[in-house]
C-alpha cells in the first residue's frame, strides 16, 4: 500500500473483499484522493475479477497475523465484505481489529426468507445437505461453489449438475457429473430453462442472499422444485450494515461513528 505522508491514518482503508458489496464500495472509492484503499481477496479464486484499486491475495495467517498487517501498513479503518459463509475470515477480522484498535464495520447482505411456493429443507451444513438429498438417486443441481462440493462425493448414487466460479472436476468425484463454469448474475428464467433441460429433481444452494444468484430460487418455486438450503454461519456482533452505500456513509462520517449492530446468522 501506498504510504502517502500526509494521509491521515483514518483515510487509510483496507476491505476485505470477495462479494459484489465489495466490488461496489472498490469503484465508489476508485480515484479518491482523500483515502488510500486496499482490497484483499482469499486467493481462492485463479482469475478473479479486476477492480479498479490495488489488491492483494491470501491469507494474512490468522488474526495475529491481520492484526500485524493493520500496525504494519497503518491502516486506519478495516471493512469485512466477505461472503457470508467466510465465518473464519469474519472471526479473525473482529479479533484482529479488536487487538490493534482499527474500527471495523461488516457489510452483510440479508439473507434469503422463504415466500408461499417455496420448498425449502433447511439445514445447518454442507454435511446434512448432503444427508437430505436420501438415498434413492436424484437428478441435482449443485450450486454451493467449488470449496466444499467434495462432501457429495459420499453420495455418488445422484447425478449432479454442479455450477461454480471455477471448474470443479477434480474436486466432486462422482459417476454422473456436469459442471458448468460461470459468475453470476443468473436471471430466474434462463435458470428455470437450465432446470428444465437437465430435468433437475432438487436444488442445494447455500443462503448467501442478494440478488445476483436468487434466480436459482425463484425458478426452483415456479417449478415446484425442493431446495435443500444451507443456513449461514454465525457471525461476531460487530458493527455492520446491509450494502455498500451505508459503508460508504460511515467512511465519511467526520467522527467515523460504527451504526448499531445487527448479529444475522
Amino acid at each position: 500500500m501506498d504510504k502517502a505522508p500526509m494521509m491521515r491514518r483514518d483515510k487509510r482503508i483496507l476491505i476485505l473483499g470477495g462479494t459484489g458489496e465489495a466490488s461496489a464500495l472498490v469503484r465508489a472509492l476508485a480515484g479518491r484522493g482523500d483515502l488510500s484503499v486496499m482490497l484483499s481477496l482469499a486467493g481462492r479464486t485463479a482469475a478473479p475479477k479486476a477492480e479498479p484499486v490495488p489488491t492483494r491475495a491470501g491469507g494474512f495467517g490468522g488474526a495475529d497475523g491481520l492484526a500485524r498487517y493493520l500496525h504494519d501498513e497503518a491502516i486506519g479503518r478495516l471493512i469485512d465484505a466477505t461472503h457470508p459463509f467466510a465465518a473464519a475470515m469474519s472471526a479473525n477480522a473482529a479479533r484482529a481489529a479488536a487487538r490493534a484498535g482499527v474500527p471495523l464495520l461488516a457489510i452483510r447482505r440479508p439473507a434469503w426468507t422463504p415466500v408461499p411456493g417455496d420448498r425449502w429443507i433447511a439445514v445447518g451444513s454442507v454435511e446434512a445437505a448432503v444427508a437430505a438429498l436420501g438415498s434413492r438417486p436424484r437428478r441435482v443441481f449443485l450450486t454451493i461453489g467449488r470449496q466444499e462440493a467434495a462432501a457429495f462425493a459420499a453420495a455418488p448414487q445422484h447425478a449432479y449438475l454442479a455450477r461454480a466460479v471455477e471448474p470443479l472436476r477434480d474436486v466432486l468425484r462422482v459417476p454422473h457429473l456436469t459442471t458448468i463454469a460461470a459468475r453470476g448474475p443468473f436471471d430466474a428464467e434462463a435458470e428455470a430453462a437450465l432446470m428444465r433441460e437437465a430435468g433437475t429433481e432438487i436444488l442445494v444452494s447455500k443462503n448467501s442472499g442478494g440478488a445476483a444468484t436468487y434466480g436459482k430460487i425463484a425458478a426452483a418455486r415456479a417449478l415446484g422444485i425442493p431446495v435443500v438450503m444451507v443456513r449461514r454461519p454465525d457471525k461476531p456482533d460487530v458493527p455492520s450494515v446491509v450494502d455498500s452505500a451505508a459503508a460508504l456513509r460511515w467512511l465519511d462520517a467526520d467522527d467515523h461513528a460504527a451504526p448499531s449492530t445487527r448479529r444475522e446468522v
